[in-house]
């Protein structure tokens, strides 16, 4: 199975697109890391995906809020920007740890920023800024996260 995915993203749309047929890949459960510069893209994933587990509403940034909820039938999807965090402590005293359940994806933005309060990444995304566009990178962490990669392994979906 593939531990790592590299795909090139020319623009807004192409990074739309990649995250609506990412999120085929996904199930309740998965914890997702995010990482880029201010402006590389991570919400535009995010709105990607939750395009793709078929949310039809505004997907908003979760920046002023810390974390945004998206309720798609069953399953339980949290978009967390903890960009504004100061100290790793902030995430243990918000109580977000309750949000990290087998119910649910959680997609974390700037993980960073809660030091190692948060539980391990099946996925970590790094999207970086590019001549033209992004280039985006996705590593396994855990069985569960090589799972979701094993999906682009195909040749039809390279």
């Amino acid at each position: 199975m593939i531990q790592q995915l590299k795909r090139p993203l020319a623009d807004e749309t192409a990074t739309l697109s990649f995250g609506k047929a990412f999120a085929a890949t996904l199930h309740a459960g998965l914890i997702i890391y995010l990482h880029g510069e201010l402006g590389a893209g991570k919400t535009t994933l995010t709105r990607g995906i939750l395009r793709g587990l078929g949310y039809k509403n505004v997907v908003k940034s979760p920046t002023y809020n810390l974390v945004e909820f998206y309720k798609i039938s069953k399953l339980y999807c949290y978009h967390f920007d903890f960009y504004r965090f100061k100290d790793p402590s902030e995430w243990e005293e918000a109580g977000f740890r309750e949000y990290f359940h087998a119910n649910s994806i959680c997609l974390v933005e700037w993980p960073e920023k809660a030091g190692d309060l948060l539980p391990v990444a099946d996925l970590q995304i790094t999207i970086y800024l590019s001549e033209p566009g992004r280039n985006l990178e996705i590593h396994a962490g855990t069985e569960a996260g090589k799972r979701c990669l094993a999906h682009w392994q195909e040749p039809s979906n390279l």
